[in-house]
């Protein structure tokens, strides 16, 4: 078995290293000069993780018709975006389509041992969420209902024990008992789509919530100044806040409060891509309702310009939007896409050490970019030892 090398700059020192490895593992780390020509080297770093992926290239998950292709279909896409590990994200629908969901992405891993490996579990986000306007976001309402933990019981055994995550609303009498079980069972319970007090959040953190999903996001468009569910979850330390930096569904100055309030350990990222990423502008019909991809880029709820329907770029666009935002380093930034997300959901990540995984992504950044087409660009990717070539070095808009 050859060995294989790839050159870049470390993401965290900016130090040139040309990284050796044969079969799956590194072999050799080399520290090169720090010249001229190494300085315009790309950058290196563990894959990407991306914990809520709702679907890419016309695919989506939580559909009636998904087959195991598409679930390897999305995988590759990811990719070639730099995302070696994610979560298939199965979003509110009804019991027998997220049954359906579930048991063909479990079905999809069996038959596929290299697909196992790339998805982190599987994240179910609802149908446990508010079922107000506003906090519910694109989820269809004749879905949202309450926490229910024998529904989830059948899901999880359909799903053969994948789901590893799941999104839910504390603002429910069930939903401390449903925290508390699911927490037993070695499930993570993330806060998000909600409507609730203090004391709710309160509760649910008790039982043992420890996440926000996409914080900021699926929430009213008007809030009293205080108090409010965003700064109960802000104030709260115990939980560990998902951002969604996509140029559209934060801000730049929420951003960096954000960031600043909770402190980047305490944060990571996510894409929350939908299907019609990587597609053409215009309007598709999407498993949670009609949606309009916009020429920015921008995905919305069909017939207006203001209700997201998820996002339509990647999750490397989200490392130089936080680097601009909230004037993080570029070392920073990626922790933020592969180390935290690893951590949450007991992924090792890779270092610069011999024996180590060979799973790299190289990649530039270009702050300057006016569009998320220029700022994060993959050219090369490396997955269990093997290396991937992009059929292109830019990530979907």
């Amino acid at each position: 078995m050859p060995t294989q090398t790839i050159t870049g700059r470390r993401f965290d020192t900016g130090q040139p290293v040309r990284l050796h490895w044969r079969g799956n593992r590194i072999e050799r780390v080399e520290y090169l000069r720090s010249d001229e020509t190494a300085r315009r080297l790309p950058f290196l770093a563990p894959g990407l993780c991306d914990l809520q992926v709702n679907g890419c290239a016309g695919r989506e998950f939580a559909s009636p018709e998904l087959r195991p292709a598409d679930v390897r279909a999305v995988a590759d896409a990811l990719l070639r975006m730099g995302v070696t590990r994610f979560c298939p994200t199965v979003t509110s629908q009804s019991h027998d389509v997220v049954a359906h969901a579930l048991a063909t992405i479990s079905q999809a891993c069996r038959a596929d041992a290299d697909l196992a490996q790339r998805v982190a579990g599987i994240h179910l986000e609802g149908p446990y969420i508010s079922a107000a306007d506003g906090p519910r976001g694109a989820h269809p309402r004749q879905h949202i209902r309450p926490p229910d933990w024998d529904e989830f019981v059948r899901w999880q055994a359909l799903a053969d024990n994948r789901i590893v995550l799941a999104t839910i609303s504390p603002e429910y009498p069930s939903s401390p008992e449903f925290v508390r079980r699911a927490t037993a069972a070695g499930v993570i319970v993330a806060l998000g789509h909600l409507s609730a007090t203090r004391d709710q959040i309160s509760a649910a953190v008790d039982a043992g919530a420890t996440l926000c999903t996409h914080l900021g996001n699926g929430a009213h468009p008007t809030l009293p100044r205080h108090p409010n569910y965003l700064w109960d979850q802000l104030a709260e330390d115990r939980l560990t806040a998902g951002l969604i930096a996509d140029g559209f569904h934060l801000p730049d100055e929420v951003l960096k409060v954000f960031l600043r309030a909770k402190q980047p350990e305490r944060c990571f990222l996510v894409s929350d891509m939908a299907a019609q990423a990587g597609l053409p502008p215009g309007r598709y019909r999407g498993g949670l309702c009609e949606v309009e991809l916009l020429p920015e880029g921008k995905l919305v709820i069909a017939g207006q310009q203001q209700l997201l329907a998820g996002a339509a770029a990647a999750l490397g666009v989200g490392i130089a939007r936080v680097m601009r935002a909230a004037g993080l380093t570029l070392g920073e930034a990626v922790r933020l896409a592969c180390h935290h997300p690893r951590r949450i959901v007991g992924l090792l990540t890779a270092e610069f050490t011999p024996g180590d995984p060979a799973e790299w992504v190289l990649f530039r950044v270009n702050l300057s970019s006016s569009d998320n087409r220029g700022l994060f660009a993959v050219e090369q990717v490396v997955v269990d030892g093997r290396l991937v070539l992009p059929e292109t070095s830019t990530t979907p808009a």
